[in-house]
Parts: structure tokens; sequence; C-alpha cells
């Protein structure tokens, strides 16, 4: 950041003003980091995604916009506060966990893959919990939540009545066969869904029970096996909702899956190497915002192709974009010409298209042998050891 604003980036803000940083220090960029207000950046977040949704008229389905939810963890050192805000997750080991957890949910459009939403809080916190506070502070007229098994809980649905949202969760077997009351059939079953006492109530939200219905369909695909889906949707029973359209709209949410691994991969996030908890709260939220950058140029992209921005590689539109930055950061002189040049680059940028199913991969990776033992607890007391020791030799 400083070394642009000294070769030529600051003048945009004044001229001549670049020739005038003659310090090549880091503390002012990083003390003006750390006075902007984490609510400033969540209020960005929110208006750079309604700008998004505003440049393509068909994000939206049947006038509703299609977020997903899922959630992740992003690690952190226990450095400062971090570890009193985002404590480390226990496991089984006698010797205590090093790495600090922050549990991020977040929304996405389902058309755009641009980024609405997000929470974030520890691991004491569930993922339900982080997207009922995703839907009670919609900024959206007309939302449809889809989500996983892990969201088609009482509380989801709940929490979307509340604020007069529409929901499509998929559902266990055994929680589609309680609510059904008896076994389960291939079709459209109009149910009533009233909460249990192992049920999780989100609080100041009424307990009445929801009116939905369960659809129970059998997927045949060829290459794959044979799959059975319970989804759960508040949408009304009629033409204007087929069943195949739906269970359709479901099959989009696997693209959350490929966004969060774009913005722990490509966008670097998976470990944010903060100082503090406020910090890494901030550093998150304009990893998002970044990462809209990037889905709104390929969105300019795609409309000019007429063709969907999901089919476009996110890596090479990254780079792409990068480039222009880089120019446009020195000189904005043909800003606009490089600009139409770089949407037609993101355009051709496509996903290859596969004409043979891919095999399934198993979920392991392989590790290096390292030459260290690895570290365990703290790197002072470490030190400290090794102190020890040398004074002893």
């Amino acid at each position: 950041m400083v070394a642009d604003a000294r070769a030529g980036g600051a003048d945009s803000l004044r001229k001549r003003l670049s020739k005038k940083l003659r310090s090549t220090a880091t503390v002012s960029y990083n003390n003006a980091r750390q006075r902007l207000p984490l609510a400033f950046l969540i209020q960005a977040l929110a208006l750079q995604a309604r700008q998004i949704l505003r440049l393509n008229s068909k994000a939206l389905w049947r006038g509703l916009v299609v977020s997903l939810l899922d959630g992740s963890t992003v690690r952190m050192r226990p450095c400062g506060d971090i570890p009193k805000k985002f404590p480390p997750h226990r496991n089984q080991a006698k010797a205590p966990a090093y790495w600090c957890l922050m549990r991020v949910v977040v929304c996405f459009c389902a058309y755009t893959g641009a980024a609405l939403n997000c929470a974030l809080g520890n691991t004491g916190l569930s993922e339900q919990v982080l997207a009922c506070q995703i839907i009670l502070g919609q900024a959206f007229s007309g939302c449809l939540f889809i989500g996983d098994r892990n969201f088609g809980v009482f509380r989801i649905v709940q929490t979307a009545r509340s604020v007069g949202a529409q929901v499509l969760l998929r559902m266990t077997q055994t929680r589609a066969r309680k609510l059904l009351g008896r076994s389960l059939g291939l079709g459209q079953h109009p149910v009533r869904w009233s909460p249990t006492r192992h049920d999780q109530l989100q609080p100041g939200c009424s307990k009445d029970p929801v009116e939905g219905q369960l659809l129970v369909v059998r997927i045949k695909r060829k290459g794959f096996r044979t799959q059975t889906l319970y989804l759960f949707t508040t949408l009304p029973q009629s033409a204007d909702y087929p069943v195949e359209e739906l269970v359709s709209l479901y099959g989009l949410r696997w693209h959350i899956e490929l966004n969060l691994r774009y913005l722990k991969a490509q966008m670097r996030l998976v470990q944010l190497e903060c100082k503090s908890a406020d910090m890494a709260q901030k550093e998150w939220f304009a990893g998002l915002m970044a990462y809209n950058l990037i889905r709104a140029a390929m969105l300019c992209a795609a409309l000019h192709e007429g063709i969907c921005p999901l089919v476009l590689s996110f890596s090479l539109s990254r780079r792409h974009l990068e480039n222009w930055l880089a120019h446009f950061g020195q000189s904005r002189k043909d800003g606009g010409q490089r600009w139409d040049q770089m949407l037609r680059l993101i355009g051709q940028a496509r996903l290859p298209h596969r004409r043979k199913c891919r095999p399934a991969e198993p979920r392991a990776q392989r590790h290096l042998r390292q030459p260290y033992p690895p570290l365990v607890g703290s790197r002072r007391k470490a030190r400290q050891q090794l102190k020890k020791c040398a004074l002893k030799s």
C-alpha cells in the first residue's frame, strides 16, 4: 500500500502527494487501519452487494433474491485479545490447542456469486445462530434462503418468517419423517412445522407453527448414485413454483462451496495474520469486499458476452483485474480502454466443459516430512526451555 502510494498512487487523492511521501514505514498506515470502524466496513459491504444486484436484472428469481447460506472457520495466531474473543478449539489431545478459530457464515447470491452479508463469532456459536443474525439483518425486501441439512431446523424457518423471507432447506431423513408423521413417499406433502422441546428457538420470534410443504424427490444422474432429497420450503404449492424448478434451484447451493474455497485459497483468507480480534474482523470484511470487486468485474464481462457469470474462471478473472488495477493506480490515462480490454479477457476466461464426470477424490492430502519436530505450546516457553538447556550445557 505504501509502496504504491509513493510510486504515484497517492496523486489520485491530491496532486503531487506521492512526491511528498518520503518515509517507507507502514506505521501510519497501520494506525489508520486500526482507527477504521468495523461498522463502516459492514455498511460498505451491504452497499456493495446492493450495487452488484442492480447491475443484473436476472439476479432475481420470481422477484426474490436467491441467497445461499453456509459457514466455515478461519484460523488465527493467539496474539493480543484474540484468545479471549476467539478461543482455541478444544481437542482430545492433552496439549492445549494453539490456533484460534473464528466461525464465519456468509450469504452469497446464487446467480452472481457476490457476498451479500456475513456474520462471525467464536466456535461457541453455532452456524444456525449466525445464520439467524444474517436473516434478521437482511437489507432486501424479498429473499429466498437456501441451506443444506445443517440449516434445516425450526430456528431458521422461524427467523425467516419473522422478517417475511422464504426458505428452501434440505432436511435429514429422520427430521423429515418426524415432520410428516408417516412414511416418506415421493411428491409434495403439505406440512405444519411445530417446534419440539428439543428445538432451539430464536428469541423474540413467534413460536407458532410454520406452514409449508415437504418435497421428497429422487435424483438420478448418469455417473452418480441415486439420491433422495428431503426439502422443506415455505413457498406455496402452486404452478408458479414447480417441484423440478425448486430442485434445480437447490442444486445451485453447490456454488457456495466453491465461493468459500475462493475466499480461502484465492483471497488468502484461510489464515488471518492479525494482532487483535478487532483487526481480524476488519480484515475478513475487507477480504469480502475485495472478493466482491472481482465478482462485479466478472458480472460486467458476463453481461457484455451474454453469458452466466458462474461459467467464468475466478482465478483468471482475479489476475486480469489485478493487472488492470496496477496500471490504473499509476496512471488513469486510457483507463476506460483498458477496462474494456480487461472485460474481453475475462469474458474469454471460461471454465472448461467436462465431457466426462470427474472421479471422486478422497478427502485426504499428503504431508511432507519435516526435519524438525512440531512445536507444542507457546513459542515463548519453548525459548525459555532452550535457554535452560543452553545454560546446562
